[in-house]
């Protein structure tokens, strides 16, 4: 079974983080960030609030 999710970038130090998290079904990327305090996950919208799709030949966004 393939995986739902691919992480395509990451960046932290010990303890916090963020993560941009795609989903292979329908190219929609995710901001994951977390902390000290707790953790979020949340869709990258580009500046019109539309889904960032990012990724695959033939995806159109």
């Amino acid at each position: 079974m393939a995986k739902r999710f691919e992480k395509v970038y990451s960046q932290g130090v010990i303890g916090s983080g963020v993560e941009i998290l795609q989903d292979q079904e329908t190219g929609v990327q995710y901001l994951y960030c977390w902390g000290a305090g707790g953790a979020g996950l949340t869709p990258l919208l580009d500046r019109d609030g539309k889904p960032v799709i990012g990724g695959k030949e033939g995806r159109e966004a």
